[in-house]
C-alpha cells in the first residue's frame, strides 16, 4: 500500500481493487472499482479506501 487513502464516493483514480480501512487501521473486505466510478459505501463509519492491487492493462 502507498498510504494513499480515498473517501466512499469518491472517484477511483485507477482501475483496481480497493480494500476498506477503517480508522485504527484494521483491514476490510476489498472491492473492484474501475477508473473513474464512485468508491462504494463503506460499513461503517470513518472507513477509507486504499489501492491494494491496480489493473494491469497493456497499451496498444
Amino acid at each position: 500500500m502507498n498510504g494513499k487513502s480515498w473517501k466512499p464516493g469518491q472517484k477511483a483514480p485507477q482501475s483496481g481493487q480497493y480494500m476498506i480501512v477503517g480508522p485504527r487501521g484494521k483491514k476490510g473486505p476489498e472491492r473492484t472499482v474501475v477508473k473513474g466510478e464512485p468508491l462504494p459505501p463503506s460499513l461503517r463509519k470513518n472507513q477509507r479506501y486504499v489501492l491494494v492491487d491496480p489493473t494491469r492493462t497493456k497499451d496498444t
